[in-house]
Order: structure tokens, then sequence, then C-alpha cells
């Protein structure tokens, strides 16, 4: 086992953690321990890609639960801020089912042996969601109850920015390789 692969793993164990710390009202100082728990996790996202790559450490493995483990970790924290009231449920729907297509996608492509690569809209959307969901772990406005309203109209444009990135990202990656499913029906 690679240190990326360890990586990739440590960031699916976080996961558990990052949720309790997150949800349950119990643990003080939660949010930001969540944030903490989540910022490692994103940090591991972005090491273990560039140490695969750097040092030729690419697995089948890694090709298989990187995505998984980033997908699990998006997602796990959107389906909780739908528990806690901070992003309506639609939105994560939609987030999370381009996330479902897209891989389909992948794996369909895979089976005719194309690859293919993050286009620059699925970075920006991904640097984005990250964005937002560390702004709405660390809900300022229960910080600075006399700045709340500000503090809520940047949390929903930071959220619908995220959906708007999600369908333009859903959008790129079918414009630019609908060959792919042509190709599967010959």
């Amino acid at each position: 086992m690679n240190l990326p692969n360890k990586l990739t793993i440590l960031r699916t164990i976080l996961i558990p953690f990052f949720l309790v710390a997150l949800l349950w009202e119990r643990v003080p100082y939660g949010n930001w321990i969540a944030l903490f728990i989540f910022a490692v996790a994103s940090i591991t996202d972005m090491l273990d890609g560039k140490i695969a790559r750097k040092y030729n450490l690419v697995t089948n493995f890694g090709k298989f639960m990187d995505p998984l483990a980033d997908k699990l970790l998006v997602s796990s924290a959107m389906i909780a801020f739908v528990e806690l009231g901070r992003i309506p449920c639609w939105i994560v729907i939609v987030i999370i089912a381009r996330e479902f297509i897209i891989s389909g996608f992948r794996l369909v492509a895979a089976d005719n042996g194309i690859v293919i690569a993050a286009g620059i809209w699925g970075k920006i959307k991904t640097a984005e969601q990250m964005v937002m969901i560390c702004i709405l772990i660390a809900d300022f406005g229960s910080i600075f109850p006399s700045a709340v309203q500000t503090i809520s109209i940047f949390e929903n444009i930071l959220i619908y920015a995220a959906l708007i990135l999600t369908i333009v990202s859903l959008l790129d990656y079918l414009l630019h390789n609908k060959g792919v499913l042509s190709e599967t029906t010959k």
C-alpha cells in the first residue's frame, strides 16, 4: 500500500469523525473540529493525486478509491447540511446526481478504453464546493449574530454558485465527450 492510497484511505476514515463533530451537538466546538477534519481530508485529496503522479504511484485501487472518497466526503457534508437546515435538499440532489452521472459516464468510457480526465469546469466546481462547505461548517452567523443577514446572503451565493458550476461542469463533460456514448452502441 503506497502513500497516495494511504491518504485516500485516511480521507475515507475521517468522514465519520467529521460527521460526528458536525452533527452531534454534545461535541464541544463541533463546527471547528469538523472544519479542521474537513480541511485535513481535503488536503489529502490534493496530496494523494500529486504524489501518485509525481512518483508514478498510480494504482487501480487509487483510480477507483480516490474519486469515490472525494464523492463520499462532499456528499456526506452536503447531506449533513440538509439535516442542519443550511442547504435545500433539492440542490444536494442535483449535485449528487451530477456525480453519479459523471461516474457512470466515466465507467462507460473506461469500458471502451477511453480515459476522461477532469475538465477545468469540474476542477472549478470542486474548489468552489470545498470553499462553500468550509464556510457552511464554520457557521459564521452563529458567531456574528448582528451580521447574520449578510452572512446568509454570502452563503446563499456560494450555494447557488456551486449549483450552477455543477450543471456547467456536467454539460461540459457531456459535450466534450459525447462520442463516448455513441461509440458504445456500435
